[in-house]
């Protein structure tokens, strides 16, 4: 037998119906959660807070003066001579400009 059985187990799949066959799977029945006893919590003992440490005086810093530094002057390179412009080229011909095609009408 086949997909196109009714009857058959495979048929049914494809059908998506049940029978005797195909039997629907029992859903479990639900049970009495049993009551949870909780603890009750005991509190932790709190250890004492650290005392803070007191912070050290910084001490003096001599300020450091800047050394004055002497202006150096570069000389700069001799100017270049200016470059000579290449002979441009002859243009051979004309190019036209490409006409565009009239657009056709469409039939309504």
């Amino acid at each position: 037998m086949g997909k196109g059985d009714k009857k058959s187990r495979r048929g049914k799949i494809i059908m998506g119906s049940y029978g005797i066959r195909r039997p629907r799977k029992k859903a479990d029945k639900a049970e009495i959660a049993p009551v949870k006893v909780t603890k009750a919590k005991e509190h932790k003992e709190t250890k004492p807070v650290k005392e803070k440490k007191e912070v050290k005086e910084a001490k003096e810093v001599k300020e450091v003066t800047p050394v004055k530094e002497a202006a150096v002057v570069k000389e700069k390179p001799a100017a270049k001579a200016p470059k000579t412009a290449k002979a441009k080229k002859e243009v051979k011909e004309e190019k036209v400009a490409v006409v565009p095609k009239p657009k056709k009408e469409k039939k309504s």
